[in-house]
């Protein structure tokens, strides 16, 4: 046992700052274990990654590792101690390379590796001789520093037998052409997450979900336990939440076992890289909650390269509703300068009880249910947000004998007469805003029953786009208003969200 010294430090290129420290070295045996314990001090401003490199011999059947910090008291307002661990093997910890085997993040303290199993978070197969290192995340550092202790256990014999991934198929039982409901950011055992895996798919089964994405955080490890989850009745598309210091983003269908790597920030240039990455497997790229006021989440790598942003995260708050105005202002520049325009989405992004899985789902127009077509109708924006599946609607834009739905271009000349009709289900009195590229130009009250329908006119000279959403009562029985101004909040809150109809020749 021992403080190790520092070997080197500086930034690593495209890997985030990181420093590394003198190895560890074990003897080789035939069989029993050997362990070592690694102790260490990182002030505040520490490097984001601390390497602590680790000499595996050979006829190594599994490598384990626990570790543990202190958390001194910190004042109000301070950030105090949090350090993430995973670990990489003999190939290497270079940025995107082959090297990942594994990240818990700051939820385990601890975990093992072997040929045939690994602890959830971490990818099994063979522990090979060479360099490992096991890597900390000194997330938050207090002014008083960090004090680690790892403690990393090499066991020797016979590696046994080899994993065997069962990946979910990439097509499901649909209704041909139709609107699919799927909840695109869940979490499990395999990051933070509390649900198993088969907690997930059958709170989404009972949420009446079609699909589901598994995006756990920083790690494919769940992809191969997903295939006997799904099923005629449940898409399960591959994915990953990968949580930079900048910003969180969803790879959603991803390739399975895929691994998107997430250690670098903003000022390094290196997330357009794994943008081609995920688009590459046909996947989309969607930065999650941009307005999360925790520390290293909110948005910082502007949207080039998006497919499409989520607005709307688990139970709606006032970071929503900063995402949709934003949201909002970004879909009347692009259109103005004819540009693609960014797509709406919604996600539950739940870890566990009380969380409910499916609070909110896309609603996708996809040509069946498969994870290309799912993928196709949200890259598209053929899709609205519902808070659960008791939330129908229908909307859709006519003119001159055409017509258009969510997600779709109306062609008409400027001056022709456009009809928007909106007709809700399980809104009961709730309140119906039109927005435009103007802003709310239309608002009308739900009647007491548990449907209504809304008709509004307008031209394309009035609105390049309308769109629609759907809110609850506020707290104290009133509509809101939406052209006024005061203290309280205009709006309760949301029951459901539209993308665009496009208006007028493009």
């Amino acid at each position: 046992m021992g403080r190790r010294r520092l070997l080197r430090a500086g930034l690593a290129v495209g890997a985030g700052a990181a420093i590394t420290l003198a190895p560890t070295a074990f003897a080789a045996a035939a069989e029993g274990e050997r362990t070592r314990v690694i102790t260490g001090h990182l002030p505040t401003g520490a490097a984001d990654f601390v390497h602590l490199p680790v000499e595996v011999p050979p006829g190594v059947r599994e490598i384990a590792v626990s570790y543990g910090y202190d958390r001194p008291v910190v004042p109000p307002g301070t950030p105090g101690n949090s350090c993430d661990i995973g670990i990489f093997d003999e190939r290497g910890t270079g940025l995107g390379g082959p090297g990942f085997r594994g990240w818990s993040g700051g939820f385990r303290t601890s975990f093992a590796i072997s040929r045939g199993a690994a602890t959830p978070g971490y990818l099994p197969g063979p522990v090979r001789p060479g360099t490992w290192h096991v890597v900390l995340g000194p997330y938050q550092v207090a002014p008083q520093g960090l004090d680690y202790r790892v403690e990393v256990t090499l066991r020797f014999g016979d590696p046994g037998p080899e994993f065997t991934p069962s990946y979910p198929p990439e097509r499901a039982r649909g209704r041909g052409r139709a609107w699919y409901r799927g909840d695109c950011h869940l979490h499990t055992v395999h990051s933070d997450g509390r649900r198993l895996l088969a907690e997930v798919a059958a709170g989404a089964r009972a949420a009446g979900l079609d699909f589901i994405v598994s995006t756990d955080h920083n790690t494919p490890s769940s992809h191969g336990a997903w295939g006997p989850l799904a099923g005629p009745d449940l898409l399960v598309v591959t994915g990953e939440e990968v949580t930079t210091r900048n910003g969180h983003w969803l790879a959603l269908g991803t390739g399975p076992g895929e691994w998107v790597d997430w250690r670098y920030r903003a000022r390094e240039d290196a997330h357009p890289r794994f943008v081609r990455q995920v688009h590459r497997s046909g996947g989309l790229v969607v930065p999650a909650h941009p307005y999360c006021p925790y520390i290293a989440c909110q948005w910082k790598f502007g949207y080039e390269g998006a497919d499409a942003v989520e607005v709307w995260n688990g139970p709606w708050t006032y970071d929503d509703e900063s995402a949709v105005d934003s949201w909002d202002s970004r879909l009347a520049e692009a259109l103005r300068h004819g540009g693609r325009w960014l797509p709406a989405m919604g996600n539950s992004d739940a870890h566990s009880e009380p969380q409910v899985i499916g609070l909110p789902q896309n609603v996708v127009l996809a040509a069946d249910l498969t994870r290309a077509d799912v993928l196709d109708g949200l890259r598209a924006g053929r899709s609205w947000i519902a808070e659960s599946s008791a939330v129908e609607l229908d909307f859709t834009a006519t003119g001159q004998g055409r017509r258009a739905g969510i997600g779709e271009r109306l062609s008409v000349p400027a001056d022709a007469p456009v009809d928007v009709r909106l007709a809700v289900v399980g809104v009961p009195g709730g309140t119906v805003r039109l927005l435009t590229d103007e802003g709310q130009l239309h608002q009308e009250s739900l009647p007491a029953s548990d449907r209504g329908t809304v008709v509004w006119r307008t031209t394309a000279a009035l609105a390049a786009y309308v769109r629609a959403e759907v809110r609850h009562p506020r707290a104290d029985g009133t509509p809101g208003q939406g052209n006024s101004m005061g203290p309280d909040l205009p709006w309760g809150p949301m029951a459901a969200l539209t993308n665009p109809i496009l208006l007028g020749v493009h």
